[in-house]
């Protein structure tokens, strides 16, 4: 699996725990910046280079991480075909993958340690879109998904 991870300079020192765990764990990982605190990229810089990755399927997945977690969910989600979710818990990382099919992570490294933003990464990265829920649930969330991207598509095709 190829991961793009990114950060602003709130977020560098989190990013870099993160990279680490996902290259000892044999992830393909494609760094899109801050790649020196000392020179550090905004969030508003690093966000579109990530969610532009996802729509070109120039990876499978991406981690993006500033001060929140929102700037970076924000500007991504402004990218269509891009479903960023913010999330500061384990449980939120492994719901957004089940249930929203979300396809970019957003932290805050204000917000998450070290040791949680490696296990919630690891979560994301292990769940599938309706991954270990009732049939029920998995007929209605795919149903929802479509919805969703009918929205999208229907949005996008008027701002134009």
């Amino acid at each position: 699996m190829k991961i793009a991870i990114g950060s602003d300079k709130s977020g560098f020192i989190l990013k870099e725990a993160v990279k680490n765990h996902l290259i000892n764990s044999n992830y393909d990982v494609i760094d899109i910046g801050t790649k020196d605190i000392e020179k550090p990229m905004p969030y508003f810089e690093v966000a579109p280079i990530g969610a532009k990755m996802i729509q070109n399927k120039e990876c499978d997945r991406a981690i993006l991480i500033c001060g929140t977690g929102m700037g970076m969910a924000i500007v991504a989600n402004k990218y269509q075909g891009v479903y960023a979710a913010c999330v500061e818990s384990l449980y939120a990382a492994k719901k957004c993958r089940s249930i929203n099919n979300a396809n970019i992570l957003t932290m805050g490294g204000w917000i998450i340690s070290d040791v949680m933003g490696i296990e919630m990464v690891d979560a994301f990265l292990n769940t599938e879109f309706t991954q270990d829920l009732e049939e029920w649930r998995q007929e209605f969330l795919k149903k929802a998904y479509v919805k969703v991207q009918e929205i999208e598509n229907e949005v996008f095709e008027n701002s134009l």
